[in-house]
């Protein structure tokens, strides 16, 4: 029937849904910022805005389920932080200001470190942390290497697309590692096992 409620999503799955999605918007991002951005300035534009203001978005809904904000903190705070990096790009693309590649440096360098910390919160229940731990890292590694670039003439869309391939690659492995580790299921001892409503109600 279409009527029929299906059950929530379990955390696993729904991470490995969220890995999944994550990785392949940015691979079509990435395939537009070396193929069609190339020659459309107001395609640059607006991968430039999408870019954190998708990040702001998903760190979002992923707080929300896998918890709720309370439960994640570093989540939360890096939907602001990718918020205010939206903004910052906006602002400067507007009034002109050459500081693209510093921008993206210092937000790379803490949503990186937030990134880190959420994997190390959930090392211990979710499967796959341990490729976020190690994409966080990069990410603030590679938010330096952005600072440092700073001035010089690097391309600031060529250089985010390279930094998100390799996002994308770690987001992809992550929902591999929870889609191919299952859980086993732990053997049901039959001398412990709880009677179900069916079997107790055989003896009335």
């Amino acid at each position: 029937m279409s009527d029929i409620i299906q059950p929530p999503l379990q955390p696993a799955a729904w991470l490995r849904k969220l890995y999944f999605t994550r990785a392949a918007f940015s691979f079509v991002w990435v395939a537009l910022a070396f193929t069609v951005a190339r020659q459309s300035p107001v395609l640059t534009t607006i991968l430039l805005v999408v870019y954190p203001a998708w990040d702001a978005l998903a760190n979002l809904v992923d707080a929300r389920m896998t918890g709720g904000p309370r439960a994640n903190p570093s989540q939360m705070l890096n939907t602001w932080i990718s918020a205010l990096v939206t903004a910052a790009v906006v602002a400067s693309l507007v009034l002109g200001l050459q500081i693209g590649l510093a921008i993206f440096g210092v937000w790379a360098i803490v949503s990186g470190l937030l990134q880190l910390a959420t994997a190390v919160r959930r090392r211990k229940r979710h499967r796959g942390q341990w490729v976020m731990m190690l994409s966080g890292a990069q990410s603030a590694l590679a938010g330096g290497l952005f600072v440092a670039r700073q001035g010089t003439d690097a391309p600031v869309l060529q250089t985010l697309a390279g930094y998100a391939t390799v996002g994308a690659v770690y987001f992809l492995i992550s929902g591999l590692v929870i889609l191919l580790r299952k859980p086993q299921e732990r053997p049901v001892n039959p001398l412990t096992a709880t009677p179900t409503a069916s079997s107790t109600s055989c003896g009335r």
